[in-house]
């Protein structure tokens, strides 16, 4: 019943997280602005 199971699903997942790493990779990288106090003396 259970044959393959979870080969299948973990090959599925490996797929998805490979998709994900390739769209990431390629998304713009957004600066952020630094966080400064209000008094720089501190």
């Amino acid at each position: 019943m259970a044959d393959n199971f979870l080969e299948k699903h973990y090959e599925e997942y490996e797929a998805r997280k490979a998709a994900y790493l390739r769209k990431k990779k390629h998304l713009p990288k957004v600066p952020r602005p630094l966080e400064r106090p209000e008094d720089e003396a501190l």
